[in-house]
Parts: C-alpha cells; sequence; structure tokens
C-alpha cells in the first residue's frame, strides 16, 4: 500500500511524540491524528478513514479495551498495534489471539516487525479475519473477569500477512515445538507461535486432555493405547496418528477409553 493512513491513541504527549517520530523514518505511513483519549479516537474515527490505530491500554476513564471491544464489532475494522507497559496477562493474551503489541519503551526493530505485519496483513485484505481475532481476545477478556470463565472455541493463528480461525472441533490433537505448537488438523498441521501450556489452560477438559509434556489430544481421538517397553506408552489416534504417553497419565487415559467403551 502506498499511504497507510493511521492514528495514535495514548493519553501520554511522549508516548505520541516518540510514536510520531519514529513513524517518520517509514515512507508510506502517515498520521490521521493523534488522540489522547478513547472518546476523541471515536470522533477521529468517525471523521477519518484509518488503517491501522496505535492503541495504548491503560488510560484513564475509557481504556483501550473499550475502544477494542467497539471495533471487534465492525466487519472490517482498522488494524490495531496495541501498546502498553509490561504485563504478562496483556502479553499473553496478545500472543494466543494472533494480535500486535507493541511493549514501551520500543525499539526500531521491534516497531518495523509491527508495521511489516500490518501492511502485510491490508495488502492481502484481512480485515475481516483479523475482526475475528479481536472479537474473540476481547470476549475471552472479558470472560477471565468471571469466576469461571469459558472455554474456547476457537484460536486466532498468524501466519504471513494473515490471520486464520482455527475452530477447536476440528483439531484432533496438539503438540509442542519449543515456543509453538502444532495443531494436527484432519489433512493438515497449522503452527502457531504461543507455548502449548498457555492454550491448555484455555481448553475444555471434557473435550481435550494431556497426555504427555508435549502433547493434548481430543478425548473422542483415542483409540489404542499400546506398551512399547518398560514404561514406554503410545497413543494411537483414530486418525492413525501416533502420539506419546508419558507413565504419570496412562491411568488417565485407560479411564477415559473405558468411559467412552474403547479398548486398550
Amino acid at each position: 500500500m502506498n499511504n497507510i493512513r493511521t492514528l495514535i491513541v495514548d493519553d501520554e504527549e511522549p508516548g505520541r511524540a516518540n510514536l510520531r517520530y519514529a513513524l517518520r523514518d517509514h515512507p508510506g505511513w502517515s498520521i490521521v491524528a493523534e488522540c489522547a483519549n478513547v472518546a476523541t479516537a471515536r470522533e477521529t474515527l468517525d471523521a477519518y478513514a484509518v488503517d491501522v490505530i496505535f492503541l495504548d491500554i491503560q488510560m484513564p476513564r475509557e481504556t483501550g479495551l473499550i475502544l477494542a471491544r467497539e471495533l471487534s464489532t465492525q466487519a472490517t475494522p482498522p488494524l490495531v498495534i496495541f501498546v502498553t507497559a509490561f504485563n504478562a496477562h496483556a502479553i499473553e493474551a496478545f500472543d494466543l489471539h494472533a494480535l500486535d503489541y507493541l511493549l514501551k519503551p520500543f525499539d526500531d526493530e521491534r516497531l518495523a516487525l509491527s508495521l511489516e505485519r500490518a501492511a502485510a496483513m491490508l495488502t492481502q485484505r484481512q480485515q475481516a479475519s483479523y475482526a475475528q481475532a479481536m472479537s474473540q481476545y476481547v470476549k475471552a477478556e472479558d470472560e477471565s473477569k468471571k469466576e469461571q470463565p469459558a472455554y474456547w472455541q476457537q484460536v486466532s493463528v498468524r501466519s504471513v500477512g494473515r490471520i486464520e480461525c482455527i475452530q477447536l472441533a476440528d483439531v484432533l490433537w496438539i503438540e509442542a515445538a519449543g515456543n509453538y505448537m502444532q495443531l494436527h488438523l484432519a489433512q493438515r498441521q497449522v503452527l502457531h507461535r504461543v507455548a502449548l501450556s498457555q492454550l491448555e489452560k484455555h481448553l475444555d477438559p471434557a473435550q481435550f486432555m494431556r497426555v504427555h509434556r508435549s502433547a493434548i489430544v481430543r478425548c473422542d481421538q483415542l483409540s489404542q493405547l499400546e506398551v512399547l517397553g518398560d514404561g514406554v506408552y503410545q497413543l494411537v489416534l483414530a486418525s492413525q496418528d501416533k502420539v506419546p504417553v508419558s507413565e504419570r497419565y496412562v491411568a488417565e487415559v485407560r479411564r477415559c477409553m473405558h468411559d467412552g467403551s474403547r479398548t486398550a
């Protein structure tokens, strides 16, 4: 895109100034306006077309999350790059939902990566998929405040220039791959840059179970448990995939298979 129109929303002038000066080094990016609060940002969005919003989270009166919630209801909202001071929960949430963010203070390299990602998504017209991802993020944030949060039904996965929403009902098993996890579907695998332990907290235990430090399987996929040696086990799924099983999980796997009228 030749001209990407941006809006900066930050209640602190130094924060707005840092972004203003940093964006001067990126031709093709122009600032439509700078806003010190969510109310002014709404008025600006009503008056001008904006492609990307740099949105601070912690602001007085109305937080950035309130504006994000409103934007998530749009069919093709502007892309949001969240700007925030370090907060472990916030960063985990952004990663899980494939949303982009800048940690204050950010460096030139991290900003350039965010701009590159946003430009690629705009080029491939991914705003609709992005709206789904942000809607799921806002919903999860709202649920996290309840005593019993709802389990997730989908995850958003970022690849080059796009976001894909994967329904968890289509996931057969999940494999750890370092700081990534691999979602195994019927016809393909999808890599997601999130640790397995992060996603596990949001999975329904009636639908998914941990069988190994590197694997979580869908309960209705359990087919056969094989003994490969002394304390060495392997699970054969209905899909014929073979998954290692740690000895600590063997009893639970057998119980689940028995309850589901499967044979071990």
